[in-house]
């Protein structure tokens, strides 16, 4: 997926375990498929999974992780991969990783209104947290910063994206009345494949390395990025932003996969794919789909 990321084994996370959390060592350990893009993960057991940053700009996740996780995911009434421990370089390793506990269920394979509501209660729940942090790197600035970037990223894909009417949906959204640059908590990536459910319900959210302070908008990615026409109108409705914060997320949506588009398009297929599907959700809801 990355020019420099590193291969990790099963049989270095078992040596890693075995000499710094030996209570640990005689617990099976298992390989899970890439979910993400900057972490392998491996099962500890039944009720662990052990996290690996598999990238230099990974780093310092553990850390951030170790900072945001527990603090926020209890108060916002989700399950998360909480840390419980601490690794070190070793065996041919040369990161700092966690132990984090593992939650059960399933990525969501298509959206509905309920999870749409579920996912709305969160985000209004740690958008209503009186608490200092840092600002989130991603969503602490003005949209109107990212123009360039984002018209260079649509032309690096004009073969398969129209051009003309993603920056017309970008503009539009730079356009509307800017963030007053109060910030709120966010998660950061609410992206599918860090959403668990039980049952169709929403339980756990993974991934908190990015949490932090900035604009409200920056947390309506479901919207676009996962959620059809009837589930993104009841994540509106529930959440009672008003045009100018959804257009702003309609804008954080779309430069998140313009993103994404070019570089992975032949890197890693099913995140392209999500990416291409995230601007077709934007387009139909700005109304200039093709």
């Amino acid at each position: 997926m990355h020019d420099d990321e590193l291969t990790i084994t099963a049989d270095q996370v078992r040596a890693l375990i075995a000499d710094q959390h030996p209570h640990w060592r005689d617990r099976p350990v298992r390989p899970l498929p890439h979910r993400g893009t900057d972490h392998a993960l491996f099962r500890l057991g039944d009720d662990l999974a052990v996290r690996m940053p598999r990238i230099p700009w990974a780093r310092e996740a553990v850390d951030r992780e170790h900072a945001s996780t527990e603090r926020l995911a209890g108060l916002v009434e989700v399950e998360a991969p909480v840390p419980v421990a601490a690794g070190e370089p070793g065996h041919g390793y040369p990161w700092r990783w966690s132990v984090v506990r593992w939650v059960a269920g399933e990525t969501p394979v298509r959206p509905t209104p309920d999870l749409a509501l579920d996912l709305a209660g969160v985000v209004r729940r740690l958008r209503a947290l009186d608490l200092p942090g840092r600002r989130n790197q991603r969503r602490g600035h003005p949209l109107g910063d990212l123009t360039d970037q984002v018209a260079s990223d649509a032309e690096a894909v004009r073969d398969e994206v129209p051009v003309d009417l993603v920056l017309h949906a970008w503009h539009e959204s730079c356009a509307a009345e800017p963030w007053d640059g109060r910030g709120v908590w966010l998660h950061g990536d609410l992206a599918p494949g860090n959403l668990v459910v039980r049952d169709g319900r929403l339980v756990g959210l993974l991934d908190w390395g990015g949490a932090g302070l900035g604009d409200p908008a920056g947390d309506l990615g479901p919207a676009w990025n996962f959620f059809d026409a009837p589930s993104r109108a009841a994540f509106r409705t529930a959440l009672g932003d008003d045009d100018a914060t959804w257009l702003r997320g309609r804008g954080w949506a779309l430069r998140q996969a313009l993103l994404q588009l070019p570089y992975y398009r032949t890197r890693y297929v099913p995140l392209a794919d999500h990416a291409r599907a995230t601007i077709r959700g934007v387009l139909e809801d700005a109304g200039l789909a093709t």
